[in-house]
């Protein structure tokens, strides 16, 4: 053994060129208390995969959204630039009116109110969908969560009732849900 752990500490003398160097002590560097760390993080890294199941859910939904959210800025970026082009439409106008004054003065600046009012409409109704869709989405993930929630604890109770009721006290809750079911239907009939 002591041969062995010789011939590391040999191999970490070597002459290093500049600060550089190889640490082949198996003590030093410590891979020992590493795999038992990893070992640990794996054997109880296995029990959290199982309450993912909602986290995972929720950050597909998040990132849905905020893609939503991405795509809406796009848009909204693209309405920026042809405000812009409207902007520098608008000045060619206002150019070209001081030269046609005499000529159709009124007719100039209705068409200058025009373009103004349908770009600003036009950023309205994108602003309006970014909001429906952002909407939309947080009701669609509430909608989701609350139907996994609701499935979880149906399962648990449905468990919790099969394992404490014997077959009488089973039949008698069976016989009292089949009455209310029959009793919604009616209400909701």
């Amino acid at each position: 053994m002591k041969n062995v752990t010789d011939s590391f500490v040999s191999l970490g003398h070597w002459p290093s060129a500049g600060s550089f160097g190889v640490n082949t002590d198996i003590l030093a560097t410590n891979p020992i208390n590493l795999s038992v760390v990893l070992g640990v993080l794996i054997f109880f890294g296995k029990g959290v995969c199982a309450s993912c199941l909602l986290s995972d859910l929720l950050d597909n939904r998040k990132e849905r959204i905020l893609n939503t959210i991405r795509n809406s800025e796009e848009l909204r970026e693209g309405a920026i630039e042809r405000l812009e082009k409207a902007r520098a439409r608008l000045r060619k106008v206002e150019m070209e009116a001081d030269q046609f004054r005499v000529n159709g003065y009124s007719e100039i600046e209705r068409e200058k109110l025009n373009l103004i009012n349908s770009t600003y409409k036009i950023l309205e109704q994108l602003e309006n969908y970014k909001n429906e869709t952002i909407y939309f989405e947080q009701q669609r993930a509430i909608n989701q969560v609350r139907q996994r929630v609701l499935q979880q604890a149906l399962r648990g109770a449905l468990g919790t009732l099969n394992s404490s009721l014997n077959n009488e006290l089973h039949l008698r809750t069976i016989s009292a849900n089949i009455g209310l079911f029959g009793v919604m239907k009616e209400i909701i009939d």
